[in-house]
């Protein structure tokens, strides 16, 4: 059984997305994977450094794809019990952290997420069935 409600902060660039800032890059392979989190209940953040326009077109991106976003760059309900700006999530998916399974696309310098990898460590963690 999947856990039910929970926060994950997810980040874009090299993660969502492959590597193009300013742009965006192409799927990095996430739509399957966070769809399927969004559809067992869990509340998604997207966590960047992006800001501005440029963090209203990765939002876009969202929307445009069917992929509701409980919060941007925010957990709306840690303000209850701290003022502390990083946000707070049970799970961060980035492929800048350590552990976090890369993969390299042909043609591109930098390696992405694999969300492959990534599904299978979600569903052994507990968050996918």
């Amino acid at each position: 059984m999947a856990i039910r409600d929970a926060v994950i902060a997810i980040d874009f660039d090299g993660t969502v997305v492959t590597h193009a800032y300013p742009e965006i890059g192409e799927d990095a392979g996430a739509v399957p994977v966070l769809k399927e989190l969004t559809d067992n209940g869990c509340r998604l953040i997207l966590y960047s450094m992006r800001h501005g326009k440029l963090l209203d077109r990765a939002v876009e991106w969202f929307r445009k794809r069917g992929i509701p976003l409980y919060a941007v760059n925010e957990n709306p309900e840690q303000k209850r019990w701290t003022s502390s700006p990083k946000v707070h999530a049970d799970l961060y998916i980035d492929d800048s952290n350590l552990g976090c399974p890369l993969r390299f696309i042909d043609g591109e310098k930098r390696p992405v997420a694999d969300w492959v990898r990534i599904r299978e460590q979600l569903v052994r963690e507990g968050f996918l069935d």
